[in-house]
């Protein structure tokens, strides 16, 4: 199982593939194409979920949480006030998802996409798990509330089926002159 939201595949149908069986064998069977489905709701859902991101964001804002708590409002590391630093840490963790979704990448993934829900859900998470950079507006109602639904919605994303025999037959076509009015009624 991959980590990330798969592609559907669709059907490499290819006529004449299995023929050569077919004849030899004398028997009516028609070779079969087995389609990949990709994904169902249920495992994109899981899937969007920046797990490994949200570890991280927690550890650092359990770090920063400890600060707050011991410090008080005007807490500050190296100077830098505390509510900053979370700030930038939920940004660079931002910025970490859609990296390590290409790094945990593999053939037939949709990690593109998967990156950018994923991107999308993390402030969520954040806001849900009382980010010190939410410290200010946190309610956990609301974050209750607002991590359902994106995960919900998040579902319904799905990617494109990958068609690999049509895109290769198009690479491989060559461009075509179409015929142009003017040579048409010229002769």
């Amino acid at each position: 199982m991959s980590r990330l939201v798969r592609k559907p595949q669709a059907a490499e149908i290819d006529l004449l593939a299995g023929l050569e069986d077919v004849l030899q064998s004398g028997s009516n069977a028609t070779p079969a194409a087995n389609p990949d489905p990709g994904d169902g709701y249920l495992e994109r859902m899981v899937k969007y979920v920046p797990a490994e991101i949200i570890a991280f964001s927690m550890v650092v804002n359990a770090i920063l949480n400890q600060a707050m708590l011991s410090g008080g409002p005007n807490a500050a590391m190296a100077g830098i006030p505390v509510p900053i630093i979370a700030a930038a840490a939920l940004l660079i963790a931002c910025a970490l998802t859609p990296v390590y979704c290409w790094y945990v990448r593999k053939d037939g993934d949709a990690w593109v996409l998967n990156a950018i829900v994923s991107t999308i859900a993390l402030p969520f998470w954040a806001y849900l798990m009382g980010a010190v950079a939410f410290a200010n507006y946190h309610d956990g109602d609301l974050a209750a509330i607002l991590v359902l639904s994106f995960t919900v919605v998040s579902g319904l994303v799905a990617p494109q089926a990958e068609q690999p025999k049509l895109r290769e037959q198009a690479a491989e076509a060559p461009l075509r002159e179409t015929p142009r009015l003017v040579n048409a009624l010229a002769g």
